[in-house]
């Protein structure tokens, strides 16, 4: 049975969430689309809603954090409804710790998050500034401070992106890095409400990191992990990379990388990037099967042909009389 909570507001501008009974399903698969619903008689509404989540359900996994994303869509949606009706509505801070291993979908999940706030009004550009410790630290007193006041200013109206900020700690107390961070803190001050700072990096290391200033803690009350994918979820996520470059993998080909992702998960030896590996490994196998394609006698005129990623495809291409894995 279906559960419904409505939001109690005008009667002529309604808004219902609804949470589907295969809420456990779309779960697994990381969706929010079967699971939360918007109705409302403003039209608006309904597409803004809609547009974020399709743009969410793209990405495999990561339930948690869009059903926060969501949150945060329902709560600043309902606090305008308030405010046009003349009652009291919260404003929130949305500055965020993304925490997660590489390849987990912070950037893209950024992204769409700077959308979802330029339609609903809390952001006036919506863009996304992606920056690093290169581009926050100076080589001499004062040009750290003037270099972060710069990236916050490209971020007005939008997001600031900084990835591995727990670098910004890693040259000890005398580091200007650290000067970074108090430009940062004064920056979400002076223009509150202006920019979003999304702040990420491996959840062990951001630990510390926010550790490293009383202050950084309470500023940013969203705090997101990202969690490794499953192989199941890695190989959906191939198979969206070979779909929306025109190719298929073939049965035989999806059951190598799956031998492949399981090894590489399974090594000690190795950092495992998630999705940013299985795209390497991707762009990689299709260079093979050019090769191989346009090494026999004639290149061939089947679409079927041309689009399939066969398992050879996953190996390099022989040299000299000499094969090797291709990871």
């Amino acid at each position: 049975m279906n559960k419904k909570v409505a939001a109690k507001s005008n009667p002529s501008h309604k808004i219902h969430i609804v949470l589907d009974k295969n809420q456990e399903v779309a779960k697994s698969k990381g969706q929010l689309t079967s699971n939360y619903k918007v109705t409302s008689t403003n039209s608006t509404i309904q597409e803004k809603f809609k547009a974020v989540v399709q743009e969410l359900d793209r990405l495999v996994g990561l339930y948690e954090v869009k059903r926060l994303i969501f949150e945060i869509f329902a709560f600043i949606q309902i606090g305008q409804q308030r405010s046009s009706l003349g009652l009291k509505s919260d404003s929130q801070v949305f500055h965020m710790i993304f925490k997660g291993n590489p390849g987990t979908g912070k950037t893209t999940v950024a992204r769409i998050i700077a959308k979802m706030f330029k339609e609903m009004g809390i952001l006036s550009k919506g863009h996304l500034i992606e920056v690093e410790r290169a581009d926050l630290v100076g080589e001499y007193i004062g040009h750290t401070a003037q270099k972060t006041r710069e990236q916050v200013k490209k971020a007005i109206g939008g997001i600031l992106f900084i990835d591995e900020a727990y670098s910004l700690i890693r040259g000890g107390e005398k580091d200007f890095g650290r000067e970074s961070i108090d430009a940062l803190v004064k920056a979400m001050e002076d223009h509150k409400n202006e920019f979003i700072l999304i702040l990420a990096g491996y959840s062990f290391e951001m630990e510390s990191f926010i550790r490293s200033n009383p202050g950084l803690h309470s500023r940013f009350p969203i705090q997101l992990h990202f969690d490794d994918y499953s192989i199941e979820q890695l190989l959906d996520i191939a198979e969206v990379m070979v779909n929306e470059r025109e190719y298929i993998l073939s049965s035989s080909a999806k059951q190598k990388l799956k031998q492949f992702l399981t090894e590489e998960i399974n090594n000690p030896l190795r950092s495992f990037s998630n999705a940013r590996l299985v795209r390497n490994w991707i762009e990689k196998a299709i260079r093979n099967q050019a090769v191989r394609l346009i090494s026999e006698q004639q290149i061939p005129n089947s679409k079927q042909v041309l689009m399939t990623i066969q398992p050879e495809d996953f190996l390099e291409i022989k040299i000299r009389g000499k094969e090797s894995f291709l990871f």
